[in-house]
């Protein structure tokens, strides 16, 4: 039955992503290319919210998810309502620490802050609600607010700042207001399915979890995710430092298609997560391991396919964009970003093994050496060759598969658990056939036809191998479902 939810949950909020990402794409098809440099702006705002607000919430999501099984309902009342309260006050203390450094240094990007820590704190506050939502099995709807809202706000942003009916701060402020209203909606739904009194005694979990276990677990986890946004947001930060906006926002747009690839893992990763924390707790590595291989075989073939779509077809598609001039130029980064996230989707939920049980610790080492790899490749990519964003792709493609080796190799060595097996081996070599012979198609005068040949041969001849050879039952779980209705 938790396994049938666990489904149900994550088909939804596959779905639920996929509309967002298709408001994204449509977006990042016909608008944002008409001004990178105000779309690069954005998203500098974005990079540097998406950086500050782990420092508000300082692990306490993480927490939150793992610490939950094992409480009463009172101390997890209390726990939910300690996080949250934690939040404005760290919240609090940061701001006054960043307006000192700001009286203190010169930095001619400093407006920009002033708009990236309000929006921190929503995502703060958006976050935490979002792992109770994941808690109680309940994230479709809570899914539905946060990836639909902030699409529709960049599409209203930029539509009035391109028109010339606000100036860009008054844009900017804008933005914020629209995840205000994402940030009601969330924590409204959140309420009514796990209503807390603020009135209550807010430490009464600590009871149950004693203070030291559960600031340190914070503290490590803060270090990870910390460590972690930074890695991965880096980029947005680098490139207006040593190109300009422009270039950012191009990046930024090659990063929306290579988002969409992602959208099944973060589903699958965010329902899992309770279920992985109980699983290690209770010591059930043999169900562990099932999921973990279950999970990685399906996320590489979802992956896997629209990454062969992307490759056989993006470029005769761009062609026929009134936009293809700024399309067509991303391609390269597109790929390579792509490649990434398909490496990262196939090995699994190894983060989240790592975070949920007592070798939490390594998250922080291996994070740490990310970013620092990260950092040097952009910095090496940016300032010793020409290939610019092109470099700064390659600069993350060349860390994160080495992060996600280091963890695969040491989950392995301590838990004795791997997402691989043959029938994974074999999955990776039919799709490789399939996508290589996408790729060898003959190429067609018309780019409607070739676009939608080469596209249609990845598709349908993936779903139909993959079906028959019974590679991913979850697959063959859902069609023949939906064959039988």
């Amino acid at each position: 039955m938790q396994d049938s939810q666990s489904h149900k949950q994550a088909f939804w909020f596959t779905i639920i992503n996929y509309i967002g990402i298709v408001i994204g794409l449509l977006s990042t098809l016909f608008l944002y290319p008409y001004d990178y440099g105000f779309y690069g702006e954005i998203a500098y705002i974005d990079s540097l919210a998406q950086i500050l607000y782990p420092i508000m919430v300082f692990g306490g999501s993480q927490a939150l998810i793992h610490f939950y099984p094992s409480l009463s309902l009172e101390n997890k009342k209390s726990l939910f309502q300690f996080t949250i309260k934690t939040v404005f006050k760290l919240f609090i203390v940061l701001t006054v620490f960043l307006i000192l450094a700001v009286i203190i240094f010169d930095w001619d990007k400093k407006t920009y802050l002033y708009y990236a820590m309000p929006l921190a704190v929503l995502m703060a506050l958006i976050e935490v609600f979002k792992r109770q939502a994941a808690n109680l099995q309940k994230i479709a709807v809570p899914t539905f607010y946060e990836k639909i809202i902030p699409k529709i706000a960049m599409v209203v942003v930029f539509g009035i700042f391109y028109l010339g009916y606000v100036s860009d701060n008054v844009a900017y402020a804008v933005f914020i207001v629209f995840y205000l209203f994402l940030a009601f909606f969330v924590a409204k739904y959140v309420s009514r399915k796990f209503p807390i009194s603020f009135a209550s005694k807010e430490d009464s979990f600590f009871s149950d979890v004693s203070k030291k276990e559960y600031f340190n677990y914070c503290f490590y986890s803060f270090l990870g995710s910390f460590g972690s946004f930074l890695a991965f947001r880096v980029d947005g930060l680098m490139i207006p430092e040593f190109l300009d906006f422009d270039a950012n926002g191009a990046y930024r747009n090659a990063v929306n298609f290579a988002a969409a690839m992602a959208i099944p893992a973060t589903g699958l990763f965010t329902i899992y997560s309770p279920q992985i924390s109980a699983f290690i707790k209770n010591k059930d590595f043999e169900t562990l391991q099932m999921k973990y291989t279950e999970t990685a075989k399906l996320l590489f073939f979802i992956g896997a396919v629209i990454l062969g779509c992307v490759l056989v077809g993006a470029e005769p598609f761009f062609n026929l964009l009134a936009t293809k001039d700024k399309l067509v130029t991303i391609l390269p980064v597109i790929y390579i970003l792509g490649a990434n996230v398909l490496f990262n989707m196939a090995t699994g939920f190894n983060s989240e093994i790592i975070s949920y049980s007592q070798y939490y610790k390594f998250n922080i080492i291996a994070v740490l050496i990310l970013v620092v790899v990260n950092v040097l490749l952009n910095y090496v990519f940016l300032t010793q060759t020409e290939l610019e964003i092109v470099g700064v792709s390659l600069a993350t493609f060349i860390s994160l598969v080495l992060f996600n080796v280091s963890k695969l190799v040491f989950i392995y060595k301590k838990i004795g658990i791997i997402p691989f097996d043959r029938n994974y081996a074999l999955l990776i070599i039919v799709m490789g056939i399939i996508i290589v012979t996408g790729v060898l198609l003959p190429s067609f005068k018309n780019l409607w036809l070739e676009t939608i040949s080469k596209v249609g041969f990845v598709l349908i001849a993936s779903l139909i191998v993959v079906y028959f050879t019974q590679s991913i039952p979850s697959f063959n779980y859902w069609v023949n479902r939906f064959l039988k209705n």
